[in-house]
């Protein structure tokens, strides 16, 4: 059984035969998940039933998301502990004659928001996308309210599905992360009404007015430290990479809840302590329902948001390696079902590559077939082993095809290599058992 028939088990389309297209078309994207639509297919009639499938107006992209879901749930329950990171995407197909679409952030740019949850370990395994929200914005009529669906609404939407999956999963402690946009009183709210049945840590935006009169900022920053972290920040827009240092101030605060009452919550302050001359301090503010008075404490609660960054390279994966920007598809219910396919086609590549460094030494036969493997040594000019070798040494390899040197100063690859690598290892394998066919038939 490959991957694609493993995750989509219990894929139900009212048709055998669309299952079956649905697990096709999985396995053809994930082989080239850069390529076109007929450049990732193998024939022109196989093309145009996919084109047919993705059509198909009976079929929704939640009914393509359903069997996914449910492997995500399994995956979760393995776990005392996941972090379920939101955030909202702008896909850009401007240019692009395509019905449905709606404005991006200028009025004149058209495309679609993609607003996943998607689900980790607290070491950042990738376990799968848990729900999902996908729609085109209304126009403007001159300078009126844009109509149709309030945005804010799809962060309590989500905690909502959250909660309720943590009741089915008790052994499982749900926590929401969120950046600036879901720091939301209504949220905090909801969560309380349901008995925080998930966490929630979410980055705060707002220095609000505490009921003694002060502001919720400056009463964390006049206590004391409860110590102080230090860590390494990578390289990136614009930046060198450097040595962060930061202090760490914790207080339980009780808020006005909008309602005549109050909520408490825990504000949390890491602020760095020696930023460099001209550069812009680290500063995280983060507001958690969970109580937290340690140093421990309040480390674990920066290392569950700074694995939020982990949705971030999966929108990364999404745009640049399976370039969904790219698709013409005419509509934007073709669009979705395509979308739901790439969701998790994306989340396999980063998967792929945490698992490659957090379980390095798992048998490289749990995530690839045995001519995908065997493909990665060949290709590489390396004679490949009989035993089954470990799942590490395959990505690595994989990785150096699309061009990751693996030398000892390089670390482990990154996606980018992996899903460059994926598209050779593919090429062969197909023509490798295109071979082994005309051998046996020819």
């Amino acid at each position: 059984m490959d991957w694609a028939e493993e995750e989509f088990e219990t894929l139900e389309l009212g048709d055998a035969r669309l299952n079956w297209r649905a697990v096709l078309l999985a396995e053809r994207l994930s082989q080239k998940p850069g390529a076109s639509i007929p450049g990732a297919c193998q024939n022109w009639s196989e093309t145009i039933a996919v084109y047919r499938f993705l059509g198909n107006e009976e079929i929704g992209w939640d009914d393509v998301m359903g069997a996914h879901w449910d492997a995500t749930k399994k995956r979760i329950a393995r776990h005392s502990v996941v972090l379920c990171s939101q955030d909202t995407t702008e896909l850009d197909f401007n240019g692009q004659q395509m019905q449905g679409l709606g404005p991006l952030n200028y009025e004149a740019q058209r495309g679609m928001l993609l607003h996943p949850t998607y689900v980790m370990t607290p070491q950042r395994e990738p376990l799968g996308i848990m729900n999902a929200w996908m729609w085109a914005r209304e126009f403007k009529d001159g300078d009126a309210r844009r109509g149709g669906l309030l945005e804010s609404r799809r962060w309590i939407e989500s905690y909502d599905i959250i909660a309720e999956q943590a009741g089915q999963l008790p052994e499982t402690r749900h926590v929401f992360v969120g950046d600036r946009e879901s720091d939301m009183l209504a949220l905090m709210v909801r969560a309380r009404e349901l008995e925080h049945a998930a966490d929630y840590l979410v980055r705060c935006q707002h220095n609000r007015a505490l009921p003694q009169g002060d502001k919720l900022w400056e009463r964390v920053m006049e206590s004391e430290p409860v110590g102080a972290v230090a860590w390494s920040m990578p390289a990136g827009r614009g930046r060198k990479a450097r040595a962060v240092r930061q202090e760490i101030r914790v207080q339980r605060v009780s808020m006005d809840d909008g309602r005549q009452g109050q909520i408490e919550v825990t504000c949390l302050i890491a602020s760095e302590t020696d930023p460099p001359a001209g550069g812009k301090p680290v500063v995280w503010r983060l507001l958690t329902n969970r109580v937290a008075s340690t140093l421990e404490q309040a480390c674990e609660l920066i290392d569950w948001y700074r694995a939020r960054w982990e949705i971030e390279l999966f929108f990364l994966v999404l745009k640049e390696g399976c370039r969904v920007e790219r698709l013409q598809l005419g509509n934007i219910q073709r669009l979705q079902t395509a979308l739901a396919l790439y969701m998790i086609i994306a989340w396999r590549i980063n998967r792929l590559m945490r698992l490659g460094r957090t379980l390095p030494d798992l048998p490289a036969d749990l995530l690839f077939e045995d001519d995908e493997w065997r493909a990665a040594f060949i290709l590489n000019k390396k004679a490949a082993p009989k035993a089954v070798p470990a799942l590490n040494t395959v990505i690595r390899l994989i990785a150096q095809l699309g061009g990751f040197l693996g030398r000892k100063s390089d670390g482990e690859p990154g996606a980018k290599t992996i899903w460059l690598g994926i598209r050779d290892i593919a090429v062969f394998v197909q023509g490798a058992r295109f071979a082994r066919e005309f051998g046996t038939t020819g």
